[in-house]
């Protein structure tokens, strides 16, 4: 088995991944609420 220190792996790409993820996943949310709100106050 190959040598292996845990918390050595570089992942940077990894957490600017993840925060994209979340900052999209944050802004989707975001939208489909304004929108619901939309449609409830045109009464669509």
């Amino acid at each position: 088995m190959a040598d292996y220190k845990h918390g050595s792996m570089d992942i940077t790409e990894q957490e600017k991944t993840f925060a994209g993820f979340v900052t999209f996943t944050t802004r989707a949310v975001i939208a489909i609420i304004v929108f619901l709100l939309f449609l409830a106050l045109v009464g669509a």
